[in-house]
């Protein structure tokens, strides 16, 4: 409100009569009281200021409150009207953008819990019957260390759905705060790499990147995650595929990262949901796996987004699917 003062006195210099700038830039400043600020009252009370201030200070006779001149009094009601309007009108759409967020937070809950309610089904059910058998029949050398490397195995998986659900959990509880700290990017995706092809179905993956290094601000630990669950999608639900493609470009403003691989790719009418983990139950998995890990892409766009970054999800040249996403980043940063 003190800024439309300012303006409009200092426009008033241009005009030896009535200022015809105050009416709008009162109305504009109504608006943007209400949507900076909470509730209704705060619009109302800008309404009715901006109202006399236009009447005092930028309508004949200045510098006087006087609504007995012809044609005032109802050029002044009818700004207090649409004033008051637009501030509740601002004040509704954002209650609206508010109640619209927690239905998606509360849908992405909802897709999260039916994900891990199918996927630990059956290394639950597998690390049950292996213990059964270990514990009540005699068993070759061979056949028990195939079981206990079986348990071994979903007992990895199963950590690292529980590291899913606590991210989830973690960018879904109320405001975030994110310890960034400046990572060189080639040390996390070899990182991120040297992990993945501990699993038994790892497929190959081929980095392509500048020749800089670059240092993003980052939480190393999330990022790293991002990356292991891009790269155990493709295992799990690249049918055909056989190797992974990981490119890196550097822009003005942000590092991009984008997973691709040469499977059978996304059906389009599945591309809208993948995300947010609604279309996870219509994607096929590879014969050779037994498990899932299909809420791992809901985790990653969350982690993503709380890097101040975005993600997106498409059809790769080389037939598979890819997977882009990127974070901010204000400055290239070179190591010798």
């Amino acid at each position: 409100m003190a800024l439309a003062i300012t303006l409009s006195m200092a426009l008033s210099g241009l005009h030896n009569d009535n200022n015809p700038f105050a009416t709008p830039l009162f109305i504009l400043a109504v608006a943007l009281v209400a949507r900076l600020t909470d509730g209704y009252l705060w619009g109302i009370a800008a309404s009715l200021v901006g109202t006399f201030c236009v009447n005092y200070m930028f309508t004949y006779p200045f510098w006087q409150f006087d609504v007995t001149l012809t044609g005032y009094p109802l050029t002044f009601l009818m700004m207090l009207v649409v004033s008051i309007i637009i501030s509740a009108l601002t004040t509704q759409i954002k209650r609206q953008e508010q109640l619209r967020f927690e239905m998606e937070r509360e849908k992405m809950h909802a897709n999260l819990l039916r994900a891990i309610a199918h996927d630990i089904r059956t290394p639950l059910a597998s690390i049950m019957g292996a213990s059964s058998a270990l514990r009540d029949q005699a068993l070759s050398r061979e056949d028990r260390a195939a079981l206990l490397d079986g348990v071994n195995r979903d007992a990895q998986w199963l950590v690292r759905v529980t590291e899913n659900l606590l991210s989830v959990t973690r960018f879904t509880g109320g405001d975030v705060a994110l310890t960034k700290t400046d990572e060189v990017l080639e040390e996390i995706v070899g990182s991120a790499i040297l992990k993945y092809r501990r699993a038994p179905d790892a497929l190959p993956v081929r980095v392509s990147q500048p020749e800089h290094i670059l240092i993003v601000p980052m939480d190393a630990t999330l990022i790293e995650q991002v990356l292991i669950n891009l790269f155990d999608n493709v295992s799990a639900h690249g049918q055909t595929a056989t190797q992974i493609w990981l490119d890196i470009a550097w822009k003005p403003d942000r590092v991009v990262l984008r997973v691709e691989d040469d499977g059978a790719g996304i059906p389009d009418h599945l591309l809208p949901g993948i995300l947010d983990g609604s279309a996870h139950h219509g994607i096929q998995e590879r014969p050779d796996v037994r498990r899932s890990m299909g809420i791992g892409l809901s985790v990653c766009r969350t982690i993503v987004r709380a890097h101040g970054g975005d993600m997106k999800i498409g059809r790769s040249p080389r037939g598979g699917a890819a997977v882009t996403f990127y974070l901010p980043f204000p400055e290239v940063k070179n190591v010798e």
